[in-house]
């Protein structure tokens, strides 16, 4: 499965558009990682609590997507997107969604 950010996949061409592909998912630190990164916020510095929890639901999402191009029986995600937005305070969504398309000659 191909997955790019870009309108085209060099040296293929597109050969049905499927549909839009998506995935979601909502994730949240444990209290004891939200607290940390509370104090973190008030001395400065990186909130790596939260760096990691939305590098772990980036890569959810995007599995989650590449599966529901799997299903559609996609070769491949064009102009894959991603979204965060915050859900509540300590947790956020992260959605990934792209045009799922068919290959000629894949």
């Amino acid at each position: 499965m191909i997955i790019t950010n870009t309108t085209e996949v060099p040296g293929k061409e597109v050969s049905e558009i499927l549909g839009l592909a998506k995935g979601s998912t909502i994730r949240a630190k444990h209290i004891g990682k939200d607290l940390m990164a509370g104090l973190r916020h008030i001395v400065g510095g990186e909130l790596t609590e939260y760096t990691e929890m939305i590098n772990e639901a980036r890569d959810i999402a995007l599995d989650l997507m590449k599966k529901d191009a799997e299903k559609m029986g996609a070769d491949a995600v064009l102009n894959v997107r991603l979204s965060t937005s915050a859900v509540m305070q300590g947790a956020a969504e992260v959605l990934a969604y792209g045009t799922a398309v068919k290959l000629k000659g894949k």
